[in-house]
């Protein structure tokens, strides 16, 4: 019995000396918040609070009376250009015709800058036409990613600010893993290597995933500048010296059932010493994207929608 305790405590040991493991591990996620580029009262809003939208989908709308009538004076200002550039092409395509007893060279070069200038106005108009129509067409905001909303701060009725946050989108299509591994494990891994997630809420059910990236920097606390711009050193240098932390991306090959996966869970993380096989899971089709963020059963329904 002693015997197989030391066996049992060896092989433990093997495995965390030679296979690349980290407990700090977090499901990270890409977000995308949406602001309207032009401001008014928002007369409809399609949208609440964690519902998931497709990419496409109208989030809500600000009221487009104002921008209606910004586009039909801008058009009529087109219009108005247009045959004021007209008519003085017209006059100076006369007056270039008559006789030096008619018509200075002074006459002949005025009517041609007026018409010129004329012209140049129709092209400005076009512009302020064009920037009208855009800002009308700014009143519906789509969503642009597959997601759910998340808060969300705006209310039927209420103000939309160019340019301030009404929603944040959580992209569904976007979740990775970010394990936090120790230095001195570096030189075992590798882009390409297989891994294994467990989640806190699913200890039991690994997640297979691969190795893309090796972050290429941390934050170092003794290069921050000081009051004179001169880097802040700390004079306490302990014997005892901690292996610093960095992070490891991990891509998610598949999510079983019935895990549902949210950004900022805590993950467990293991590095393989095989590179990643790419093969299909028992049912033959992975489970990845924004099918991990639903129950079993739901996500490949609303994802095939999205991916119209």
């Amino acid at each position: 019995m002693l015997g197989a305790s030391l066996g049992l405590a060896y092989l433990a040991y093997l495995y965390y000396a030679d296979t690349p493991w980290t407990r700090d591990g977090r499901v990270r996620v890409y977000t995308v918040q949406v602001a309207p580029e032009v401001s008014g009262t928002v007369v409809r809003l399609n949208v609440k609070d964690n519902q998931f939208v497709r990419k496409g989908d109208i989030l809500f709308e600000i009221d487009p009376g104002t921008f209606r009538n910004a586009v039909t004076q801008a058009e009529g200002a087109l219009d108005a250009a247009k045959a004021q550039a007209s008519y003085l092409t017209g006059i100076a395509d006369r007056t270039s015709r008559l006789t030096d007893l008619a018509a200075t060279p002074q006459q002949r070069q005025t009517t041609r800058g007026q018409a010129d200038a004329a012209n140049a106005t129709i092209v400005q108009m076009q512009g302020a036409f064009a920037q009208a129509q855009l800002n009308l067409e700014r009143t519906t905001l789509r969503a642009t990613v597959n997601g759910w909303v998340t808060n969300l701060l705006l209310q039927e009725g209420g103000f939309a600010t160019m340019g301030q946050p009404a929603l944040t989108l959580v992209n569904a299509d976007s979740f990775w893993v970010e394990g936090y591994f120790e230095e001195t494990q570096f030189p075992r891994i590798a882009d390409g290597d297989a891994a294994h997630v467990t989640l806190m809420a699913w200890p039991r059910t690994p997640i297979r995933g691969h190795v893309t990236g090796l972050g290429r920097g941390i934050s170092v606390s003794n290069a921050t500048p000081g009051v004179q711009g001169l880097p802040t050193v700390n004079p306490i240098f302990t014997w005892v010296r901690l292996a610093q932390r960095v992070p490891i991306r991990i891509e998610l090959d598949d999510v079983p059932c019935p895990i549902v996966i949210a950004a900022g869970m805590t993950a467990n993380v293991s590095i393989l010493d095989t590179k990643a096989p790419g093969a299909p899971p028992p049912d033959g089709r992975p489970r990845i994207g924004l099918e991990a963020g639903f129950p079993c059963g739901q996500g490949r329904v609303v994802g095939r929608k999205g991916r119209q």
